[in-house]
């Protein structure tokens, strides 16, 4: 499997790298949560675009990733979650495109969050945009409400990495133990043949374990939360690290 640098941060080696969102509505509230997660325990921090309230305005969100990257000083994430995968706002599609190629081009993205089921021509050509400008793409896709069959999560994800992504990512909620271990089964038999680095987990308090087990599994990632999560069973920052280290292989 080929490695993802972003900065200082290598997906796919050691242990799964931490990611905490910024869920804030204002710029203000924006700013001192990326200023906090500069002294969190943390390896990437993920500005959720689609809780800022000037979202629908492209070049106010590239001018902020530009103040977000400064107040952090660490790889930053964008990602704007659709409402159909969990995200809490709605927008034409045509503008979920814009957004990301203003940031792309005149903010500061080191990643950006792509959904597997966009217009699929719009995400190569944002793909291939961010390339161009040395921002690294995470694939997506999300189910709230049920966890698909092994076989079809390991499709999504072998797909994903078909469309160029640098790094595929799969979150799923499960109904009961046995969907945790499907998805933990998926992550482990795609992570056998996978050339990009895997993002996998299961949802809720039932699926709290797939957040935490990712080295032995193949899931070079997880989201932990400071102060509001952005998806149900994050664990919270403070004590992620401890765990993952706890938990290592080697």
């Amino acid at each position: 499997m080929k490695t993802v640098t972003v900065e200082n941060v290598v997906f796919g080696e050691g242990r799964p790298k931490i990611l905490v969102p910024l869920v804030g509505a204002t710029e203000t509230e924006i700013l001192e949560a990326a200023a906090q997660a500069k002294e969190l325990d943390c390896d990437v921090i993920e500005w959720r675009i689609d809780f800022y309230e000037f979202v629908e305005e492209p070049k106010k969100v590239a001018a902020l990733s530009l103040k977000v990257k400064e107040a952090a000083q660490k790889p930053v994430l964008v990602t704007f979650r659709t409402a159909k995968e969990g995200g809490v706002h709605e927008i034409p599609a045509a503008l979920y495109f814009e957004i990301y190629r203003t940031v792309l081009t005149q903010g500061k993205a080191d990643l950006i969050d792509l959904e597997l089921f966009m217009d699929q021509a719009e995400v190569q050509k944002t793909i291939e945009l961010a390339h161009e400008k040395g921002t690294k793409v995470i694939m997506c896709n999300h189910d709230f409400n049920a966890t698909p069959t092994k076989d079809e999560l390991v499709s999504r994800l072998t797909m994903m990495e078909e469309r160029h992504a640098d790094i595929c990512k799969i979150a799923v909620m499960p109904q009961s133990n046995q969907d945790v271990l499907t998805l933990l089964q998926a992550t482990a038999e795609r992570y056998a043949s996978a050339q990009t680095p895997l993002i996998t987990m299961s949802m809720g308090p039932l699926g709290m374990v797939s957040r935490v087990s990712g080295e032995v599994f193949g899931s070079s990632a997880t989201f932990g939360a400071a102060a509001k999560a952005s998806a149900p069973g994050q664990v919270p920052v403070s004590e992620l690290r401890t765990i993952l280290e706890t938990l290592k292989l080697q």
